[in-house]
């Protein structure tokens, strides 16, 4: 509760009283506790308030700012890409999965990420791999105000040319 201080004169002198709100003239103040941070989710603080950031959300920053990275082919382990695929033809599905192949540790103020990754052919995987790091760390630092903390990048598979002819279907039997 809010205790407010008051003053009152009397006859002869002012005397100063402490009441608390319920029981004073004076307006009680309400004051609103922010709930708690909820599991999957990260809790940044600022001078009016806090904002509460969920895991899917980071995860969605990550995926995107990974595909963003030239020679990535694209996220996510075979499974996961192949339920990505049928997931992608069903109507009304919401299309790709951006968090695909993306998992994420988030607290209070900070972000683990870790990312599965089909690299392009060709690409320098070293490089490649510096290259999601440090935009997936700039997004996320940016967009959220986490600090990430690291990115662990797991190289999957490597697309080949000669991939491509085998995932298009023949339309001829």
């Amino acid at each position: 509760m809010r205790t407010t201080t008051s003053s009152t004169s009397g006859s002869t002198s002012g005397t100063t009283s402490s009441a608390t709100a319920g029981t004073s003239a004076a307006p009680a103040v309400a004051t609103r506790q922010s709930p708690a941070p909820t599991a999957g989710s990260a809790l940044v603080a600022g001078s009016h308030g806090r904002t509460t950031i969920a895991d899917t959300v980071v995860s969605k920053i990550a995926g995107m700012a990974a595909r963003e990275v030239s020679g990535v082919h694209s996220l996510g382990g075979g499974v996961a890409r192949a339920f990505g695929a049928i997931r992608e033809r069903i109507p009304g599905s919401g299309g790709p999965n951006v968090a695909q192949g993306v998992s994420v540790e988030v607290g209070e103020t900070q972000a683990a990420v870790d990312i599965d990754i089909v690299a392009e052919y060709g690409v320098s995987i070293a490089d490649l791999a510096a290259g999601i790091r440090r935009n997936v760390i700039t997004s996320l630092e940016r967009m959220t105000g986490l600090e990430v903390v690291e990115v662990n990048i797991s190289v999957n598979d490597v697309h080949l040319p000669s991939d491509e002819e085998a995932e298009q279907p023949s339309r001829v039997a």
